[in-house]
């Protein structure tokens, strides 16, 4: 098959994305559906799984790695509302899609990988964006003070096994996530709380 058939069939692989997983979905504007349709999503998959690029569901590529489902990412960016003098730090999956996603849209992206963001090994300075590639358990306070004040976070937020996508803005000092509905995400485990000894 040719590069030019390659290209053909996944633009409208991508096309298909949006109207059947997005739009029905409510997910319709304009700057979200135009970095989804010009983002190839098989691009940040191995070879031998680029033709799960577009199927509606998470492609798991190891621990605290994965291609979350385009409906995610599609909801992630419209809750995130990036603006063009945003400064972003994406917590990555291993992929490099969200940040490719949010690049153009922004005026800086910053990346760190889960595991060095849930041990607190974070890039210096604050944000006015903070969005997490996955569904976390555990909003550490390493990763709540790289919001800056006034600044949002957009992440998924594992609770009682329900994943969910959340938001918060950083506010006196604090940021508090709230959940805005839930959604299939894949659990970041490396941000999982500890358990502690309990006795009944």
């Amino acid at each position: 098959m040719s590069n030019t058939t390659l290209t053909r069939d996944t633009a409208t692989a991508r096309k298909a994305m949006i109207d059947s997983q997005l739009r029905t979905s409510g997910v319709n504007e304009e700057y979200v559906l135009s970095r989804m349709m010009n983002v190839p999503r098989e691009d940040f998959l191995p070879a031998d799984k680029a033709d799960l690029a577009y199927i509606d569901r998470s492609t798991a590529l190891g621990a605290d790695t994965h291609l979350a489902s385009p409906l995610f990412y599609g909801k992630l960016l419209l809750e995130a509302g990036p603006r063009p003098a945003d400064r972003v730090l994406v917590v990555e999956a291993g992929t490099g899609y969200l940040a490719e996603l949010m690049r153009p849209l922004v005026a800086e992206v910053t990346t760190v990988s889960a595991s060095d963001a849930a041990k607190g090994e974070l890039p210096d300075g604050q944000y006015s964006l903070v969005v997490v590639d996955g569904a976390i358990e555990d909003l550490t306070d390493s990763l709540a003070a790289t919001v800056e004040e006034g600044g949002r976070i957009v992440s998924g937020l594992l609770l009682r096994d329900v994943t969910r996508l959340a938001s918060g803005r950083k506010i006196g000092g604090q940021v508090s996530l709230m959940t805005v509905e839930d959604i299939g995400i894949p659990v970041l485990h490396s941000f999982d709380k500890k358990k502690g000894w309990s006795f009944s």
